[in-house]
């Protein structure tokens, strides 16, 4: 078990505490005012200790970079192609899709990651104005 200390704590809370899908170096940025001498190795360290440990998971790969997500409820994700926003997208049918998957593969589904890629409705509408 990890000891306790106020860095540590800090990323894990600027993870918990938005919804956009952070990078480690939006974490990075975020929390350096507040701790002048924290490194992106601690952010990446640290983050990858809590993903190991079930307290975070990786999203995606957007824009060269790895989004995460400490909502671990049950939910998909849609990935905009333009500007790079990750959003939570909560649909019924879930175990649903387990169920076929197990069906289809003879296997035990214990969970699933279903993500959606393409343009979000802000970039669609910035779009029509341009036309």
């Amino acid at each position: 078990m990890k000891r306790y200390s106020r860095k540590r704590e800090a990323i894990l809370q600027a993870i918990r505490s938005t919804t956009s899908h952070p990078s480690a170096e939006w974490v990075y940025t975020q929390l350096k005012p507040q701790f002048p001498d924290l490194s992106l190795a601690t952010v990446y360290r640290n983050i990858a200790s809590f993903m190991e440990s079930g307290e975070l998971v990786r999203v995606a790969v957007v824009d060269s970079k790895e989004r995460y997500d400490a909502d671990l409820s049950s939910h998909s994700h849609f990935i905009c192609q333009v500007c790079g926003d990750v959003s939570d997208v909560k649909i019924a049918g879930g175990r649903e899709i387990d169920i076929i998957a197990e069906n289809a593969l003879g296997a035990k589904v214990n969970r699933h990651e279903l993500v959606f890629r393409g343009i979000c409705k802000k970039c669609l509408s910035n779009s029509d104005k341009a036309c």
